[in-house]
C-alpha cells in the first residue's frame, strides 16, 4: 500500500530545476519539483518474522494500514516523523534501510497506549513499537539503552538473590552507563535519608549491601527462572538468525523500484 503523507517525502529525494523551459513554456522552481525514484537493493523477507517473534509484536500481521494509530499518537502531535503506521508498513514489506533511517525517532514512544486504544484490529501498536525498538537493539543498530541496562541490573539481581538492594541496583547502574558514582543530587538524597530514617534501617541496608542475602528457598526458583530467561533470549536469537541467514543466502535480493513518497 503506498504511503501518501507529504511529511515522508524525504529532502534528499527531492529535485527542484531552478532554470527548466519545456517546449517554451518555463517550468522552474516549484513547477519543476520531482520526486526522485530509487531502488532498495537489502529488501528483507524475514523482517516482520523477526519483530513478531519478540514481545508486543504478535499481532503485527494484523494492521491493514488505517492510520488510526499514528492519528492518536501523542508523540507524532508534537513529532510528525513519529509515524508508527508508517514504520509497520516498512516492516511488513521488509524495507529494513528505510526503517533505520527512524531509528533514531522510534524509541521516542511514551508508553501512553492511545493507539492501542484506538486500533480497530488490535494491533497493538505500542507493543510493536517497543519490540522494534528491541529489535534494533538486537540486530546492533542502536547502543544500549539507559533502560535496557537497568532492567538488566534488576533482573540479574532478582533471578540471583530473588530480591533487590537498592543501593547495589543504583551503583551498578552508574556503573554501567559510565557515570560518576557520586553526584551532588546522590549525595543529597543520602543526606537525607541519613537524617529521618532509624539508625536500625540503615545498619539493616549497609549489611544487605555487603552480605547479598537471598530469600529463603530461593535457589531452585532462581535456576528456573534463569531456565526460562535463556530459553526466551534463545527463541529471540534463533528468529533474527533466520532472518539473517536467508538474507545471506540469497544471491538475488529482490529489488523494488519505489518512489520517494512510497
Amino acid at each position: 500500500m503506498p504511503i501518501h503523507e507529504k511529511s515522508l517525502i524525504r529532502p534528499e529525494n527531492i529535485t527542484t530545476h531552478d532554470d527548466l523551459v519545456i517546449e517554451g513554456v518555463d517550468v522552474s522552481g516549484h513547477w519543476s519539483t520531482f520526486i526522485e525514484t530509487r531502488v532498495i537493493a537489502d529488501y528483507n523477507e524475514a523482517m516482520e518474522e523477526e519483530i513478531a517473534a519478540l514481545p508486543g509484536g504478535e499481532n503485527i500481521h494484523r494492521c491493514w494500514q488505517c492510520g488510526s494509530c499514528t492519528n492518536s499518537c501523542t508523540v507524532h502531535a508534537i513529532e510528525p516523523r513519529f509515524n508508527p503506521r508508517y514504520w509497520i508498513y516498512l516492516i511488513r514489506t521488509g524495507m529494513e534501510s528505510e526503517l533505520l533511517r527512524d531509528k533514531d525517532l522510534i524509541w521516542q514512544c511514551v508508553s501512553c497506549n492511545k493507539c492501542t486504544y484506538a486500533c480497530p484490529r488490535d494491533v497493538v501498536p505500542e507493543g510493536v513499537m517497543k519490540a522494534t525498538a528491541h529489535w534494533l537493539e538486537m540486530k546492533g543498530h542502536v547502543p544500549e539503552s539507559p533502560s535496557m541496562i537497568f532492567d538488566k541490573i534488576f533482573t540479574e539481581q532478582i533471578v540471583e538473590h530473588g530480591r533487590i538492594e537498592d543501593t547495589k541496583v543504583l551503583m551498578q547502574f552508574l556503573k554501567r552507563t559510565n557515570q560518576p558514582l557520586m553526584q551532588d543530587w546522590l549525595k543529597q538524597i543520602v543526606m537525607n535519608i541519613a537524617a529521618r530514617l532509624p539508625v536500625k534501617w540503615g545498619l539493616k541496608s549497609a549489611w544487605s549491601f555487603v552480605f547479598h542475602p537471598r530469600t529463603r528457598g530461593w535457589k531452585k526458583a532462581g535456576a528456573a527462572l534463569q531456565d526460562y530467561i535463556i530459553e526466551v533470549e534463545q527463541h529471540h536469537k534463533a528468529a533474527l538468525g533466520a532472518g539473517t541467514s536467508n538474507a545471506a543466502s540469497n544471491d538475488n535480493p529482490p529489488q523494488r523500484k519505489l518512489h520517494a513518497a512510497e
